[in-house]
């Protein structure tokens, strides 16, 4: 008798796990550019950036250097205000032209880290998504415009 209940009971556990629906998101399979969120007084702009790693730390390090990237190369659109949404770098291939600098500048632990901040995150607002071993997550970083502008004009990259 113990036999049969105990046969009974793994079956029904079986179906009650078979018949629930799994939870798919194809949110980890494609790029997503920054989101602006916030600009502050002093120049500086608040995005949603998004970044993939192996890893959480990577993940997150992805975000920061795609925020940077997307203000330097793409802009941001700022509503309101076009002369925050023009990217840093207007120059006509400007990811080509500028390619050495801009691997030297977005290495890991490279000086893009100078010109973020994580000032303005909230706890329990990063999102995080895993596409088989790689995992997406986003995360909300404030990108330092006036001091990175600065910067560009010291390499003699922006006149």
């Amino acid at each position: 008798m113990k036999r049969v209940f105990l046969y009974v009971a793994v079956v029904v556990v079986m179906i009650m796990t078979s018949c629930n629906p799994q939870k798919v998101t194809t949110t980890a399979f494609y790029s997503v550019r920054s989101e602006f969120m916030n600009a502050e007084g002093d120049g500086s702009v608040t995005v949603r950036a998004y970044g993939e790693g192996r890893y959480r730390g990577d993940a997150l390090e992805q975000a920061h250097k795609n925020a940077v990237r997307d203000i330097l190369l793409y802009g941001v659109e700022v509503p309101g205000n076009p002369h925050l949404s023009r990217p840093l770098i207007t120059e006509v291939n400007a990811e080509e032209k500028y390619a050495d600098f801009l691997y030297q500048f977005l290495a890991d632990g490279g000086s893009y880290k100078y010109f973020t901040s994580r000032e303005d995150r909230r706890r329990e607002t990063n999102e995080k998504y895993w596409t088989g071993k790689q995992m997406k997550m986003s995360t909300t970083v404030r990108v330092l415009r006036p001091q990175l502008q600065q910067y560009l004009k010291e390499n003699n990259i922006i006149k």
